[in-house]
């Protein structure tokens, strides 16, 4: 959890988009479900595998409630 906010930060101070960011904290993710075991993974990735545009209208709604 520390390495995301670390990644977050250190991409936010050099610029880098919103996107990049996103992506970047999926890689991270998609990796730490590769070191459960297989029915954990399945259902892991389901949850990680989220276009950013999927994201960014889901962050959208729930900004506007």
């Amino acid at each position: 959890m520390k390495l995301y906010l670390v990644l977050v930060i250190v991409f936010s101070m050099v610029g880098c988009s919103n996107r990049a960011v996103y992506e970047n904290v999926q890689i991270n993710k998609r990796n730490e479900c590769m070191k459960l075991p297989q029915n954990q993974y399945n259902e892991c990735m389901e949850r990680v595998n989220k276009s950013y545009e999927e994201y960014k209208r889901e962050r959208k709604e729930t900004l506007e409630k």
